[in-house]
């Protein structure tokens, strides 16, 4: 790795800006997921309210980023692929979370050194929580 490759922050939670770039992204992504037309089929596997699920997002993201570990401390492991079994999560709904929260990513301005190693790591998650082969 070249020294210009380093990150410049100690982790991701401290790259992105703490708990409240947190919030702000979690509150676009699901913002996005509600206004626009392309994201139809993941708002639909959502329910009709977003409200915990902004929650544990939040909660989620903060730990998983580096910060402290709201998830965990309330619930123990994350169990991503058991706890997401009962939706229908196939090709069309990953490839729309992954879009939806690169857009949000973008517009709530996560540095664009940080944004591309979060998209990796966030299509690598979304594949392996698929469900269906559709």
């Amino acid at each position: 790795m070249e020294p210009q490759e380093k990150p410049p922050h100690a982790t991701p939670f401290a790259w992105i800006g703490g708990e409240e770039k947190v919030q702000a992204l979690v509150d676009r992504f699901y913002d996005l997921m509600d206004l626009e037309p392309r994201y139809a089929e993941l708002r639909a596997a959502h329910g009709t309210e977003l409200e915990r699920a902004r929650q544990n997002l939040f909660w989620f993201l903060c730990g998983w980023l580096g910060g402290p570990q709201h998830y965990t401390e309330r619930f123990g492991h994350p169990r991503l692929r058991m706890r997401h079994m009962p939706f229908r999560i196939g090709i069309k709904e990953r490839d729309q979370w992954v879009a939806c929260m690169d857009q949000a990513m973008g517009e709530v301005g996560v540095d664009e050194g940080l944004r591309a190693r979060l998209r990796e790591s966030f299509a690598g998650t979304a594949d392996w929580m698929r469900n269906t082969h559709g």
